[in-house]
């Protein structure tokens, strides 16, 4: 039995280093991707205005011309659509896509959130082993050590998985609120294509 708990002790020891670096790569990850969402909320501060007059139009059954579009990521999604003529079949095809690279991105705050805590976990209960040993045999030192390691793993595992749920749920009301307002573009222009089209029949 002794032989059985130093293997398990042995294999969960060489799995700290790579735990370590894997949550280096992590807390690396985040800050990028936390620096891209700043990037990313001061562009839609920018073109906030230009959109709210945009879709005040769309409210008032006003037409939408390329020109009047400008800048930014909806004013561009929007310009696909009108070069698709709102054909009712291609558009709806491209809003999901829209869609679904909105969803490979909260796939990635997805992942933080969840490889987080299971790193810091990790790091958290191999250390303890030899802290709770060098506790045992009057090493303080290595307990310490040992502590201050499991400590450290556990907060950057924390500080991944935050990272990720402020970023999944920013970001997730961000891409309902565009796709949203993509198809009520689309309705508001294939409504007055069938309203034009009564009306040429009458």
């Amino acid at each position: 039995m002794r032989y059985v708990t130093e293997i398990l002790n042995w294999v969960s020891a060489s799995f700290m280093l790579p735990d370590i670096v894997l949550l280096l790569a992590a807390m690396v990850f985040a800050l990028v991707e936390l620096g891209g969402f700043c990037s990313t909320w001061l562009t839609l501060l920018k073109h906030r205005r230009k959109r709210e007059a945009i879709m005040e139009l769309l409210r008032k059954d006003r037409r939408i011309e390329p020109s009047m579009l400008g800048q930014g990521v909806f004013a561009r999604h929007l310009q696909e659509l009108a070069a698709m003529n709102w054909d009712e079949i291609h558009c709806e095809k491209l809003i999901f896509d829209f869609s679904q690279n909105y969803e490979h991105e909260l796939e990635r705050a997805r992942f933080m959130m969840k490889i987080g805590p299971m790193l810091g976990l990790m790091g958290t209960l191999i250390p303890l082993g030899p802290a709770l040993a060098g506790l045992a045999s009057g090493d303080i030192a290595s307990m310490a050590y040992n502590m201050q390691v499991a400590f450290g793993t556990t907060v950057v595992g924390i500080f991944v998985a935050g990272v990720g749920l402020l970023l999944y749920s920013v970001k997730k009301h961000w891409f309902a609120d565009e796709i949203a307002s993509l198809r009520y573009a689309l309705d508001i222009h294939l409504r007055k294509e069938s309203e034009n089209g009564k009306s040429a029949a009458l």
